[in-house]
């Protein structure tokens, strides 16, 4: 949901105060009622990537083992053990996050598959594959951020207490701002060559980036970058119209996932909001 603004800080009267909170509220309600289906879809979405890794290793493990052990050097039955470990957390982190369960740990578990596929794959040296996983990791920030309740913790009698809203507000912060990482250089896929088109694409793209930043009218320039993004990424990425066998097919189809994955990290920037730390909420206080 979107964040509440304080409207206490607000000089109004009671009853004017009584009555934004109502109306707030009352819009809010009638918005997810109206979209009951866009957290699903966000949160599927944003875990698409990872089912169709696990599912790539798994149809492929006479392959995806004798790649780590010749190629990445895991030896002793390291490579098996690996690609285990990495297909059970994405299968049950991955389900986990779209039924909502647990989703510390299942978010927890995600993030350590990426991190240990980006050093056992060596990602970390490819510019492009690095920006992706951090995309698809701000999606994953803000689904952590639904994880926070409006509620003040102080477990120490003395010290400043943490709010759960305000860790709220970080993670949706974190996750705008990562999910904007990598959608230039997957429009700059399209090729060489400049038409009027592309200008006005990655012009268009480039204010609208912006606008999802500093959360100005994020739920439409978010929306924007979603409709983008889906028509370049069926365009770009058409790993089915690739022969079965040519190698170039798992490429193709590893980027489509992962571009699937931050479409739905932007839906559900268009179901949540930017949070607090946004011009948007702002302009709800003053």
């Amino acid at each position: 949901m979107t964040s509440r603004a304080p409207y206490s800080t607000i000089p109004l009267s009671v009853n004017q105060d009584s009555y934004a909170t109502r109306s707030s509220y009352g819009l809010r309600q009638r918005t997810l009622s109206e979209r009951p289906y866009m957290p699903i879809l966000g949160r599927f979405l944003i875990v698409a990537t990872y089912f169709e890794d696990a599912i790539r290793i798994v149809t492929q493990w006479p392959e995806q083992v004798s790649y780590m052990r010749d190629y990445r050097r895991f030896r002793f039955g390291t490579a098996p053990l690996l690609l285990f470990v990495c297909v059970v957390l994405m299968f049950i982190g991955s389900t986990m996050v779209v039924f909502r369960k647990r989703q510390a740990y299942a978010i927890g578990s995600l993030l350590f598959v990426t991190v240990l596929q980006a050093f056992a794959y060596g990602l970390l040296t490819s510019g492009e594959m690095f920006f992706r996983n951090v995309s698809v990791i701000g999606g994953l920030c803000l689904v952590a951020s639904d994880t926070f309740i409006h509620r003040r913790l102080n477990r120490f009698a003395g010290l400043p207490a943490v709010s759960e809203h305000n860790k709220r507000t970080y993670f949706q912060l974190a996750g705008r701002v990562l999910l904007i990482f990598m959608f230039i250089g997957l429009l700059a896929k399209e090729g060489s060559g400049i038409t009027y088109t592309r200008i006005f694409v990655h012009l268009l793209s480039g204010i609208a980036c912006t606008m999802v930043v500093i959360g100005f009218k994020a739920k439409y320039f978010a929306a924007i970058l979603v409709l983008i993004l889906s028509v370049s990424n069926f365009i770009i990425n058409s790993f089915w119209s690739i022969a079965r066998n040519s190698p170039h097919r798992d490429f193709y189809r590893y980027d489509f996932f992962q571009t699937l994955s931050i479409i739905g990290g932007l839906l559900y920037l268009v179901n949540t909001g930017p949070g607090k730390f946004s011009v948007d909420e702002k302009k709800k206080i003053y």
